[in-house]
């Protein structure tokens, strides 16, 4: 039953990532509502599951936070350092006088890490749901509500960060279609072994923190830096009420 509802989760991620490749002329609303999805999933979903399945603290800290604010610094470092390596090498080979490429000074491997820990955040999904199901019919259905809806945001966000870094559009709807079956392998899994509670909750909190700085310190910035419209800003609160409603439907 997990493996039939996670197939629903697959065609919802797809729709979610052919409605983020068809609106490119209005990219700024795409961005806009891509960085309140993100937003909505991190805090009003990932972050409050990984408090609860991580529970353990680290010197008066809880572990989820403390992994979270860890992931939110590894993705800066590793933005940092790569776009520092992009900059050496357009500087040898004769490049611009900002050092940056075609992506605006986005470095395209970001982008795909970035959809590669999207991949594994539906993997996770999916380990979830056959969870659930393990547990029981009411929990399985909850679980899988909440799995088949945001995955639409999932799948959205897969293909507007690997293109927002700018990868090409192959690369971009390999990964999403990656995303769509990670949620039927990691069901699948579940008839095989059970994830513990506590490391799925550490790697929630860690892949949030992950998200927050790519929602904050990239998307946003880049939704509003050429259309500073009360539009995009509306965009990204809805994407947040969106998120909101689901959580509330799935509770």
């Amino acid at each position: 039953m997990a493996v039939i509802v996670a197939l629903g989760a697959f065609l919802m991620t797809l729709a979610g990532g052919w409605t983020a490749q068809r609106v490119t002329d209005r990219r700024h609303l795409v961005l806009g509502l891509a960085g309140g999805l993100m937003l909505g999933v991190v805090g009003l979903d990932l972050l409050p599951e990984a408090m609860h399945a991580a529970g353990s603290e680290v010197f008066g800290v809880p572990l989820a936070l403390l992994l979270f604010v860890g992931g939110f610094l590894v993705a800066h470092v590793v933005e940092r350092l790569l776009a520092v390596r992009q900059a050496a090498h357009g500087a040898e080979n004769g490049g611009g006088a900002d050092g940056h490429g075609d992506s605006g000074g986005r470095v395209p491997q970001v982008g795909l890490t970035a959809a590669a820990a999207m991949v594994g955040h539906s993997v996770a999904d999916g380990v979830a749901l056959g969870a659930a199901f393990q547990v029981g019919g009411g929990m399985g259905v909850a679980v899988a509500l909440a799995v088949i809806t945001h995955d639409f945001a999932d799948g959205f966000n897969t293909y507007t960060l690997t293109r927002l870094y700018g990868n090409a559009r192959r690369k971009a709807l390999m990964m999403l279609f990656a995303d769509a079956a990670a949620p039927v392998v990691g069901a699948a899994s579940t008839l095989l072994f059970t994830l513990p509670e506590e490391p799925l909750g550490a790697y929630l909190g860690f892949f949030g923190g992950a998200l927050l700085y790519l929602a904050a310190a990239e998307i946003l910035p880049e939704a509003h830096h050429k259309h500073p419209a009360l539009s995009t800003l509306m965009c990204t609160v809805g994407g947040v009420a969106g998120i909101w409603l689901v959580v509330g439907l799935a509770d």
